[in-house]
């Protein structure tokens, strides 16, 4: 009985203390719900926008082939570079892949310039941004001198990246094209310290000492 109506009590006075702190801090309280459910409504319509966006540029990207296909290039490239600058990491990175498979611009600076957009406006994973950064010295491989060479290599020779014995072949068939056969050899030679290589990468590259050491 005792504790029943302590129990009663400790109630009555939980409830009044409750009453007295709603009634104390009732506008802090509406505000904090209503920023809440701000946050939550905005949330849930920058959802809905980047979803729509996304559909958009994958309507574009197909638009873009149709008028490939169609023999229509210019209207193909408009539509292709406005996606790229849409700065969407898939379709973006999509539509440049496209126009370089493709040959629509043949002008490796300007080339150059979109991957570099690319690079500073999207958020890549780092075997992403390690790709666009080889493909990219692949494009420039055969205009740029040998420290620009050097240094669109560098980022992925010093990381452990699935790309860095790609950078390491590659830059030993720049200086092969330039003739400096011992800097090509030094490249090669790295590439073989490199665990897990794929058997296409050093069969090139064991190819290529072998064609140097006849020269």
């Amino acid at each position: 009985m005792t504790e029943n109506l302590i129990e009663a009590q400790y109630d009555v006075t939980k409830k009044s203390k409750l009453k007295k702190f709603y009634e104390k801090n009732k506008i802090l309280i509406f505000s904090f719900i209503f920023s809440l459910m701000l946050v939550f409504g905005s949330f849930s319509i920058y959802l809905e926008k980047k979803e729509k966006k996304k559909v958009l540029l994958s309507e574009n990207y197909l638009q873009a082939k149709i008028y490939l296909e169609g023999g229509n290039k210019n209207k193909a490239i408009d539509i292709l570079k406005e996606v790229i600058f849409a700065n969407d990491p898939t379709y973006s990175t999509l539509c440049l892949f496209l126009i370089m498979n493709q040959n629509l611009i043949t002008d490796y600076r300007e080339l150059s310039a979109l991957f570099d957009h690319l690079l500073e406006k999207n958020k890549f994973s780092k075997e992403e941004r390690n790709l666009l950064i080889y493909k990219k010295a692949l494009l420039n491989s055969n205009f740029v001198n040998e420290s620009e060479m050097l240094m669109s290599i560098k980022p992925l020779l010093n990381t452990e990246t699935f790309w860095k014995p790609h950078g390491l072949l590659l830059l030993g068939d720049y200086f092969v094209s330039k003739g400096e056969y011992i800097k090509a050899i030094e490249f090669y030679q790295k590439i073989f310290t490199i665990n897990n290589l794929h058997n296409d990468l050093y069969n090139h590259a064991r190819s290529q000492l072998a064609i140097i050491s006849n020269e």
